[in-house]
Formats: structure tokens, C-alpha cells, sequence
């Protein structure tokens, strides 16, 4: 494919390692970092776990962690020049060399030798026959309500027959800044504009075929398939509080209605073949200025700020809390779409709870439940799992697509069981929020449970974690692998053994193994299988595997599972961690090979990696490339990217699917590929069925 090179643009007011780009920060979370923690409760934390067992003095042996300099925090922050001579020897394993690390102001797209990628969905790209070009100075809101929305995150693709499929795929949040010369610094929006990033927020599905396995996928303009879901469409709530007086806004008496979706961040496809899409820094994008004081409590636990972060309720009051303050009730929820029925109606599961939802992710448990693992993406805040009160039933998408609607809700709380062992590991229990159709938080009915499901679960004393984000049952070992980007704000007297680092600037990985193998028992057992970081930092850990033989990697933030059961890790925060570019890692979790780290592929400069899918005839890696070129001072007139590297030379976030050159599944196996490919959802047999 096009290689651009090496760009680096002297017009930039802060280079792209060290800290977070601001542009970052205040698109995608409105500056959550800097404001005060939401979660103020004297819940354990997760380091504090590691504390309750073993002195912080001891040493963790297995990979080499000293928990006294994790303690220190210094070695944990700084980049090191020596991550990127990590050495790989044998790491073909897989069947392919990995790359090495790619500099963080590198703009370009890499791929292992033998591979080549192509953006398969770009922002701007007409979804259907007839539908307008992009034309980034002369944009629409008209417009963009038929073209590929922004900031691509989640992404699967269904099979629809041999050679065609369905895309969907989330759109997070829009960066301003890059969309329109005349807004180069994010502020100042015309409304029109402002109705533009309004249409360029939640999900796009496209048709797409192929010539055949070897061939990249494009888009099907004529698929009758092709939809743009946005903040128009029209959801339907189900669950508890659907309908509660808390729901209901003047538009909507019935409290059971709500228009749009925004900041969708990860998600899952249930073994239905619906896609669920967590509604994550929604909170962005109310203006709390004047809202009731009887709000109060519930504006600083989820961390609502005077003004949204796009200025929204300039033109549509729902999202002032003074004007409409239960607007604010009917966000923060998984959101349930159908790829394959344009003319369904999405619904918002109130069940699930309420809260900065990163995503959620099924497994049928032995018993026929649903399961649904859940993150709340935020410093100190929770992981969750919803079962469902009805069974699956193969073949019955109709009725599998109520159970989601009512079950039980828990919360996790971690215990530590001391270093002694040489891991981080311990048991732990899932605390029920609602039982059998009742409130287990005294005080709070069922309703209120799932509407404020952060100030009921601060009651019944879960631990606090550090950013909970992806949290995925492996389809092949059925073992649960939860990744938790990082926690800066940790100080050393509040690690423990789940969450082992002071200023945890890299983040780590959990495994999770339910009782019994029962995922929906309220006991389970935990070990961290990767602690983060430069390879070279005696605080790292990759499950007890030879350190000199891995590559270095910051903030997991998204995992995904192939046919054998290996962990695909997408990274967020590579630049400011380690220097380097975001990318897609792999690494086994069984075997000889259990922690053995790979780089598969780095996204371009100042961009993320997201959403990564493996194909269902295991011949396609999916990655989002989210945010291209979003850094401090970056233009359209100075891009400091220009992925996809087309005609429009500019940055646009796209959807990329990477394939071998000589065609042929993406990894050597061992096995025949489509047995269990797809990420931890996906049940592609009976989709296709």
C-alpha cells in the first residue's frame, strides 16, 4: 500500500510523545482527567488488594515486578529508547515476523512483510447509491446523515453469505479542529456545524462484498442494508426503568423513547447477531449549568461539567439540564441494533445499568443465560456482569433479543492473596446490585438502581479499578480478559495486588475465571497476565514469560480472540507512554507461548488503534483507525496525518481490513480457521445458518 513516510510538522504546539494530546482529551472525555474523580466512595481500591496481602515490600519474582519500585512510580512514566531493540527471536511462531515499534510522529500505516491493508470505510463516504461525496468546506448536515460518520471505534463484520457481509461499526466522537478549516480551533461552531457533529456521532452500517477470500471487501452502495444510525434515530428503552417518572422529558411523556445515541466506544455481537455498543463519555455532552440542586449528587458522581463539549444544547435544549434535566437519564446505556434489518427499531437496555459504558461483550453460560461483561471506563470506577433472567434459544432471534431486558445486575470486588505465590492473582465475588427482580441496595428501588448504577454499586462496597475498559469471554478457554488502560492519578499507598503500580501510566490485563467454569456463579478467581510497559522496566509482567523476547506495549484498551483462543490487544496511549505509535499486539494465553507479546501492525501518527475483529474465515484482521493526526495545533491547512492517504489529503478515521498478500488465513493456526474466529461474540455458524 502507499507509504507517506515520516511527517512531523514544526506548527505543532506539543510534540506527540510525553503527555496526552489536549485535543484528546477534550473531544473524547471533556478533560475528565483534569476534573475531580467521580468516584469519591471509601470502596477498596484494586491496588490496595495487593497491599491486603503481603507487604509492599516484598518482591513479585515472576517477570521480575518490584513492587517497591512500581511503588516509586519513576521507572513506570518515562519512555524508553531501549523498548524498540526488544528482541523477537522465534516470533514467527504465528506465521508471520512482527514488526517493531514504530515512532509516535511516524505517519504511516505498518503492516508485518508478506501483508498489505486497505481502509474499507472512510469518514465521508457515501453509504448508498446517490448519496453526496465529501466536500470538507461545503459539508451538510444533510449531507453527512448519508456518509460514513466520524472517529470509527467498534467494528465486526457479519457474513451474509460466502463473499458478503455487513460492516457496522460505532462513531465515537468528531474532532472540529480537522473537519472544517474555518473551526481550526474546535471553538465557535455555526449550528449548522454543530448539527454536522451531531449527525457524524453513533453507528454505520454498509453492505460489502467481494470477488473472493483473497480480495479486500468494499463497500455495496446498492445493499439495501446501508443505514446510518445518529442522534435522529429513534430507540426504544426496555428494562425496570423504562417508563420511570426519571425517564420522562417533555417530548417524551412516556419516558420510554429516546432520539440518538452518542459516544460509542466499544462493543460486542451477541450470539444473535446483534450488534451491542456501549454509550461511554456521554456525559460530555450535557450542560449542567442551572440544572436542579436535587441533581447535584448525580451531576458530580458521573461528572457532568457546566457545558457540553460540542455546545449541543445551543441547538437542541434536551441536552441542558436546566431546560430538560431527565434528558441526561436516557444516556449511558448498551445499545442494541440489528445490521441486518434496516427497519428495525435500536434499543437502549436499561438492565445493563447506567454509566460510562465501554462496551458489552456475551457468552452463553451452560445453564442458556446470557451473560454480558461490562467496564466502567473511568479512573476508580467498576467492572460489571448482567445474566439474564431468560434463556437463550438458537434460531430465535426475536425472543433472544429480549433477554437483555431483564436479569440480574452485579458489581466485582477483588481480593488479593498475597505476593508469596509470585503472581498477582486472588478471588473474588460478584455483588448483586438487582436480584431476581429486586433492588439489593437498600434504599433504592430497582429503577433507581439502573439509573444511577455508579451511586448504587458505591454502597455495596465493589473495588475501585483503574479504567476498566474492554472486558471479553475468550470463546475457546471461556476465561473472562479484562483490559485496564491506566490510572495516573494512583498514588503508591492505594496499590494492591489487582491493580499493582502507583501512577499506573501503562495499564495491564486481567483473566478472570468464574467458579466452577459457571459464568454466571457470584465467585471467581483472577490473575494478572500482562502488566504493561516497556519490557525493560522491572515493574512489567507478560505471564511469566522471558521479558527479553516480548515488545513493548502501553494502555490495552480493546482485545479480541481467534480460532485458537490467542488475545488480540489494540492500544490506546502508545505515544504519551512509550513514544511510539498505537497498535495491534497478540499473545497467546495457553501453552508454551502463554505471554509471548507480538506487534502485528502501528496506526499512523497522533491516531488510535480500535475495534480490532478477526474475520470469520480467519483471511482478515478489522482495525479501526480512529483520530488521525489529532494533536495540539494539527490543521486542515497543517495535518499532521493524512491516513487514508487518498485524494482528499487529510486525515480521516476509517475502518481497515489487512489480509496477506498471497491470501490465505492471517495466522498459522494449526487448526482449520473459522472453528471459532470472530471476536468473543461471534458465533458465525449460526449467523450463516
Amino acid at each position: 500500500m502507499r507509504n507517506e513516510g515520516r511527517r512531523l510538522l514544526p506548527l505543532l504546539t506539543q510534540p506527540l510523545t510525553g503527555g496526552r494530546q489536549s485535543m484528546t482529551c477534550k473531544y473524547r472525555c471533556a478533560d475528565q482527567c483534569a476534573q475531580p474523580t467521580p468516584n469519591t466512595s471509601d470502596n477498596t481500591y484494586f491496588g490496595d488488594v495487593v497491599a491486603d496481602g503481603a507487604s509492599r515490600r516484598q518482591v513479585l519474582l515472576a517477570g521480575g515486578l518490584g513492587l517497591a519500585a512500581a511503588a516509586a512510580a519513576g521507572t513506570a512514566n518515562m519512555p524508553s529508547a531501549g523498548a524498540a531493540n526488544v528482541q523477537t527471536e522465534g516470533a514467527n511462531v504465528l506465521g508471520f515476523d512482527p514488526i517493531v515499534p514504530t515512532p509516535a510522529d511516524v505517519d504511516e500505516l505498518r503492516v508485518p512483510d508478506g501483508f498489505e491493508w486497505k481502509a474499507i470505510s472512510s469518514w465521508g463516504d457515501p453509504i448508498r447509491a446517490g448519496a453526496p461525496k465529501l466536500d470538507f468546506e461545503n459539508q451538510t448536515e444533510a449531507a453527512q446523515l448519508e456518509q460514513v460518520g466520524y472517529n470509527a471505534d467498534f467494528v465486526t463484520v457479519v457474513p451474509t453469505g460466502k463473499h458478503t457481509a455487513v460492516l457496522g461499526f460505532n462513531n465515537e466522537y468528531v474532532n472540529p479542529e480537522l473537519m472544517w478549516q474555518s473551526a481550526a480551533d474546535g471553538e465557535d461552531l455555526t449550528d449548522e456545524q454543530i448539527r454536522i457533529t451531531m449527525a457524524a456521532h453513533g453507528l454505520t452500517i454498509v453492505g460489502l462484498k467481494r470477488g473472493n477470500d483473497k480480495q479486500f471487501y468494499r463497500h455495496d452502495l446498492s445493499s439495501p442494508l446501508n443505514r446510518r444510525i445518529h442522534m435522529g434515530t429513534e430507540f426504544t428503552l426496555t428494562g425496570a426503568a423504562a417508563g420511570h417518572d426519571l425517564m420522562k422529558t417533555s417530548a417524551d411523556p412516556s419516558g420510554t423513547v429516546v432520539l440518538g445515541t452518542n459516544n460509542n466506544c466499544a462493543g460486542g455481537l451477541t450470539p444473535w447477531g446483534t450488534i451491542l455498543s456501549g454509550e461511554e463519555n456521554w456525559h460530555g455532552y450535557f450542560a449542567g449549568a442551572g440544572a436542579p440542586a436535587e441533581m447535584a449528587e448525580e451531576i458530580e458522581r458521573y461528572g457532568i461539567g457546566d457545558e457540553g463539549r460540542f455546545a449541543w444544547e445551543k441547538v437542541d435544549d434536551r441536552f441542558s439540564l436546566a431546560a430538560e434535566p431527565n434528558e441526561t437519564h436516557r444516556f449511558g446505556y448498551i445499545v442494541e441494533v440489528d445490521p441486518t434489518d434496516p427497519t428495525s427499531t435500536p434499543v437502549k437496555h436499561t438492565a445493563l445499568g447506567r454509566f460510562k459504558h465501554e462496551g458489552g461483550n456475551t457468552i452463553i453460560a451452560d445453564n442458556g443465560k446470557v451473560v454480558v461483561y461490562m467496564g466502567d471506563d473511568e479512573r476508580y470506577d467498576y467492572m460489571y456482569k448482567f445474566v439474564s433472567a431468560g434463556t437463550y434459544k438458537e434460531g430465535d432471534k426475536k425472543h433472544n433479543m429480549s433477554l437483555l431486558s431483564e436479569g440480574d445486575l452485579y458489581v466485582a470486588k477483588f481480593t488479593g492473596d498475597g505476593f508469596e505465590d509470585g503472581v498477582c492473582d486472588g478471588t473474588g465475588t460478584w455483588i448483586p446490585l438487582v436480584k431476581d427482580g429486586k433492588s439489593a441496595v437498600e434504599g433504592m428501588s430497582v429503577a433507581e438502581v439502573l439509573i444511577f448504577t455508579r451511586i448504587a454499586a458505591d454502597k455495596v462496597g465493589p473495588t475501585k479499578m483503574d479504567r476498566p475498559e474492554d472486558v471479553e469471554p475468550n470463546p475457546v478457554n471461556r476465561k473472562i480478559y479484562a483490559a485496564l488502560t491506566n490510572n495516573s492519578k494512583r498514588s503508591p499507598s492505594e496499590i494492591d495486588e489487582a491493580n499493582p503500580r502507583a501512577e499506573n501510566k501503562h495499564g495491564h490485563i486481567i483473566e478472570l475465571t468464574e467458579a466452577g467454569g459457571d459464568h454466571t456463579a457470584e465467585e471467581f478467581t483472577w490473575m494478572l497476565v500482562l502488566i504493561a510497559g516497556d519490557p525493560t522496566d522491572p515493574t512489567t509482567y507478560f505471564a511469566g514469560y522471558d521479558k527479553s523476547r516480548v515488545a513493548p506495549i502501553s494502555c490495552p484498551d480493546n482485545v479480541a480472540f481467534d480460532s485458537v483462543g490467542n488475545l488480540w490487544i489494540a492500544t490506546d496511549g502508545m505515544p504519551s507512554g512509550l513514544g511510539h505509535c498505537d497498535g495491534l499486539y497478540i499473545m497467546p494465553v495457553e501453552g508454551e507461548d502463554r505471554g509471548k507479546l507480538q506487534q502485528f501492525l502501528s496506526v499512523p501518527a497522533a491516531a488510535e488503534c480500535c475495534g480490532p475483529w478477526i474475520g470469520a474465515d480467519g483471511t482478515s484482521v478489522f482495525i479501526a483507525v480512529q483520530h488521525p493526526g489529532e494533536a495540539d495545533g494539527a490543521s486542515p491547512a497543517h495535518p499532521v496525518s493524512v491516513f487514508p492517504y487518498d485524494d482528499y489529503r487529510q486525515p480521516r478515521p476509517a475502518v481497515v481490513e489487512v489480509k496477506r498478500k498471497a491470501g490465505g488465513p492471517i495466522i498459522d493456526t494449526g487448526v482449520a480457521s473459522g472453528s471459532a474466529f470472530g471476536n468473543a461474540q461471534a458465533r458465525v455458524g449460526s449467523l450463516l445458518g
